[in-house]
């Protein structure tokens, strides 16, 4: 009885499956939802808005007629650097678009737009990434690290309320215990997302921190424990040593811990962002990547040269203070906003 029972169950989950699957193919149940697709929509207005505030792609150059010979390839080139592009991303991109047109020559701007938004697209697809959590992961650990000013616990807590709406429970811990702001500014959040904050005195051993906080998360059935870190420049190495001891002590939990290390990035600090993200990956080994303060003075662009140079998936970009300024990373709305194309 008992082996039929089984084998029926399992005939029964893969019929399920498959009218869910066929469901979807014919379009009676909807990828999105109406309120998901208009929620992207309006986030991918302000992205454009951001980057093409004096930010995004400028092609100050008279196009229309010329064949992209040595000496456009060069402007084309520089132009990208402006837009905070490394110099082998914009090579390669240049390069990409160079194929596209063939030896014709281009017809008009939109023309060289379009490329250019094609082969960023095409670069970036690979590590569009969004975060997934596990169901046999419980709790799953998130830990957040980046130079101070980054945007870390802002991230956190727009992270917490979107992992809330996909119906898991959540969990903070206070890991920065350098400065007493940032344990207040995280139990603001918790407070502000009705979620349990874990937390200690100024001081105290940010590894114990996270220990605690995961401790009490298995306890309790929490989900997700969405750890803090003090903000570290990537070139001291003590502190970055620090961190690594805290990534030590998360595997005496579960020896998959942390399941994701994100680096908070600031899309203002230009290159240097590529530096932080190789020194943080080498120290930690980052899985994750999400770009903020697309809205101030940052350009974007850096992200194309931390794709050319590691292999780590971009989470979200966030383009404002509020929590419906963070947004899951996608390469083809990016690019679009990038090179303000349609998209």
């Amino acid at each position: 009885p008992w082996l039929r029972f089984w084998t029926n169950s399992r005939r029964f989950a893969w019929l399920w499956w498959r009218v869910v699957y066929l469901a979807f193919e014919m379009g009676t149940m909807p990828a999105m939802s109406t309120k998901s697709k208009e929620k992207k929509g309006r986030f991918f207005g302000r992205l454009r808005e951001k980057l093409g505030d004096g930010k995004g792609m400028k092609l100050s150059l008279s196009l229309t007629g010329r064949k992209l010979d040595a000496e456009l390839e060069e402007e084309l080139e520089t132009q990208l650097l402006l837009a905070d592009v490394g110099i082998e991303a914009s090579e390669r991109l240049v390069g990409s678009l160079k194929k596209r047109l063939g030896g014709r020559a281009i017809a008009d701007e939109s023309q060289v737009r379009e490329g250019l938004r094609q082969a960023i697209a095409d670069l970036l697809q690979t590590h569009a990434r969004p975060l997934e959590i596990p169901p046999n992961r419980r709790p799953f650990l998130l830990l957040v690290v980046g130079v101070n000013g980054s945007g870390k616990t802002t991230t956190i807590g727009k992270l917490a309320k979107k992992l809330q709406e996909q119906g898991l429970t959540v969990m903070l811990a206070a890991g920065d215990t350098f400065r007493a702001a940032a344990i207040e500014q995280l139990q603001t959040w918790g407070e502000r997302n009705d979620v349990p904050v874990v937390a200690q005195e100024p001081g105290a051993d940010p590894a114990a921190v996270v220990f605690d906080a995961f401790e009490s998360a298995k306890a309790r059935n929490i989900d997700v424990v969405l750890a803090d870190t003090a903000g570290r420049l990537q070139n001291k190495a003590g502190l970055m040593q620090e961190l690594a001891k805290v990534v030590r002590v998360a595997k005496r939990l579960d020896p998959d811990a942390p399941h994701e290390t994100m680096l908070v990035l600031d899309a203002s600090l230009g290159q240097n962002a590529v530096n932080q993200a190789v020194e943080f990956h080498d120290t930690v080994g980052l899985t994750g990547i999400t770009m903020t303060k697309l809205d101030g003075g940052g350009k974007g662009g850096v992200l194309l040269s931390i794709a050319e140079r590691l292999d780590i998936p971009f989470r979200y970009i966030g383009v404002g203070e509020g929590i419906d300024d963070m947004g899951v990373f996608d390469a083809d709305q990016f690019a679009a906003a990038l090179m303000d194309t349609g998209g």
